[in-house]
């Protein structure tokens, strides 16, 4: 029990420091690293719990792929967080009444356990014998929480066509296919009549860049 309690507060308080750190780094970069460490602490207290599934999905799911994104569209990006930094007085309020209400919901939820203890335990529903923890998270997330987990997919799929757009730069001396443009082409844009050329002299000079374009 005591080795147990100390392994929770270990992960808790690295995790809160991570997250901390997340938030007033300077460097992009580090922040995700801090973001990475904060993701492997929660895990571990996940396993805690004995949810060794979450643990599991929480290290390959975000570590292994959305930090890793993150990193990535940061670097590929090479954006100027300094000229970002200079609206920062401008969207204060924002910020203010955003982190006002996520406060508010958290001493709701302190509030409410404190209170009433068994608060949480009435909207939980006991998981038959027999069933596995892996299998009781996908019996829960596919029936009642189903729409919830659509919406957060198609979150994330406007997520990644995002960095996709972003990070797709066309050269403009490359030369690219352009099917609507061919298919519009008619008479008028795909031939030209020319009258009077002499046989055997064909088109001339002054006309080749007209014809090749």
């Amino acid at each position: 029990m005591i080795l147990s309690a100390l392994f929770f507060y270990l992960f808790a308080g690295v995790c809160v420091a991570s997250a901390v750190m997340v938030v007033t780094s300077r460097n992009p970069v580090h922040s995700v690293l801090f973001l990475i460490l904060a993701f492997v602490n929660a895990s571990g207290l996940f396993l805690l719990l004995g949810a060794e599934f979450l643990a599991m999905i929480l290290v390959v799911v975000y570590v292994g792929a959305v930090a890793v994104l993150f990193l990535f569209v940061i670097m590929m990006l090479d954006v100027d967080f300094a000229e970002l930094r200079q609206g920062f007085i401008q969207y204060l309020p924002i910020g203010i009444l955003i982190g006002a209400i996520f406060l508010a919901e958290l001493l709701l939820v302190v509030g409410g356990w404190t209170i009433s203890p068994t608060i949480a335990k009435s909207i939980t529903a006991p998981i038959a014998s027999g069933v596995s923890n892996t299998e009781a998270i996908g019996l829960v997330l596919y029936t009642r929480y189903i729409h919830y987990f659509q919406i957060s997919g198609l979150v994330l799929l406007v997520a990644m066509i995002g960095a996709i757009v972003l990070t797709l730069r066309h050269k403009v001396s490359v030369k690219r296919q352009n099917i609507s443009v061919q298919n519009a082409r008619g008479k008028a844009t795909a031939m030209d009549v020319r009258k009077g050329v002499a046989v055997g002299q064909g088109l001339q000079d002054a006309d080749a860049g007209e014809w090749v374009k």
